[in-house]
């Protein structure tokens, strides 16, 4: 079940209904190595070294939470390019949680969408934002984080039943494979509300 479209943070990822490779599946975890390696240089620092004398960053990067923050406090903006970084990381990032929960076996690609389909609609930050809200959602979605506590738990358990699954049948039980993507459609409104800031809305607690 999709998002209702009037909520400003939408999930939705592709069903495989093709037969799923296993060899991939049970290789997983070994073969999502180089991409997460990918995804840490952009999603946060990962270390200094030295060249010619000079410290140099390995990577730096990561969800821009801070300066959309103090731009919303002193001058109600929230700048297009920060918009656009912060939603093309997390759809990077979704790409890869997907491929790790065996929803799909395509290697996840750094600009093309392939299954998973991630919409933010960017704001009017002074029409649309309350200024001063956004020193305090991260304390509002506290309920939000013990739930998807919990939830995060059961998923891994669900991936693990679903990685048997695909070893003998080479399908993912599609009851699984919904409930794996509705803690990750909660988990990105969460973000969208708490981190990124782009809507003033307290996020549903729901998984469709």
């Amino acid at each position: 079940m999709q998002d209702a479209p009037s909520y400003p943070v939408r999930l939705s990822v592709d069903y495989p209904e093709r037969e799923l490779d296993w060899l991939t599946t049970l290789l997983r975890p070994l073969l999502a190595v180089p991409i997460l390696v990918v995804l840490g240089t952009v999603a946060g620092h990962t270390g200094w070294g030295h060249q010619d004398g000079a410290r140099v960053a390995a990577g730096t990067g990561g969800v821009l939470v801070l300066g959309p923050l103090l731009m919303l406090l002193f001058r109600r903006k929230y700048p297009r390019w920060w918009f656009d970084w912060n939603l093309e990381l997390l759809r990077f990032a979704n790409r890869v949680i997907v491929y790790l929960a065996l929803m799909d076996d395509r290697y996840p690609s750094t600009d093309e969408q392939q299954s998973v389909h991630l919409d933010i609609a960017y704001p009017d930050a002074e029409r649309d934002l309350n200024r001063w809200l956004p020193l305090v959602k991260w304390l509002l979605a506290l309920p939000h984080y013990v739930a998807l506590l919990f939830l995060g738990l059961v998923a891994v358990l669900v991936v693990i039943v679903a990685w048997l699954a695909i070893l003998f049948t080479t399908r993912y039980p599609r009851s699984l494979f919904d409930f794996v993507e509705g803690v990750m459609r909660w988990h990105n409104r969460v973000v969208g509300y708490a981190f990124i800031l782009i809507t003033d809305r307290y996020p549903p607690f729901r998984l469709a």
